[in-house]
């Protein structure tokens, strides 16, 4: 069994915001114990394919998705962010958070496309860690899902495209 610690996804997650979406470290830490999380109403995931199969995915409010495609695309605060701004921005972080995920695993597999969509499609896998995290105090969960049946992957119960919804 590939074990994945907490502290990994954790630090992938620090990485990419800091090299990224923010410029410079410190914008991302740990949810706080005990607080909300608020509503996720907005994921991002990739599958990844072969002899692990899992699923890396992001979730978190339409409005903190909007910030971070602001961030990442180098937008102003009160810039407007389209539809397809947010899948790609989302969708971006999701991919690499996949692939340093992927590079954790003892035999190599592949990545799928990354998707975006109003909630997370039925999947059929157990969440192998879960991070809840504030970025600029507003709530994201990163979480690594793992499966040893690869016919179940993949399979989108819900759009996987954000207009779509």
């Amino acid at each position: 069994m590939t074990v994945i610690l907490r502290a990994e996804v954790y630090d992938i997650a620090t990485e990419i915001f800091a090299a990224l979406v923010d410029g410079e470290a410190g914008a991302l830490a740990p949810w706080p114990d005990g607080a909300p999380m608020g509503v996720h109403d907005v994921a991002a995931w990739v599958d990844v394919h072969g002899p692990w199969p899992g699923r890396a995915s992001i979730e978190t409010s339409a409005d903190t998705a909007a910030a971070l495609a602001r961030a990442l695309l180098r937008l102003g605060p009160g810039a407007s962010v389209t539809a397809d701004d947010l899948i790609d921005a989302l969708g971006e972080v999701a991919n690499v958070v996949a692939g340093n995920v992927k590079a954790l695993l003892p035999e190599l597999g592949t990545l799928g496309l990354p998707r975006v969509g109003p909630g997370l499609p039925a999947y059929g896998a157990d969440a192998l860690q879960r991070v809840p995290l504030e970025w600029r105090g507003r709530s994201l969960v990163l979480t690594v899902w793992t499966t040893n049946d690869e016919g179940t992957a993949g399979g989108a119960a819900r759009p996987d495209r954000w207009e779509d919804r």
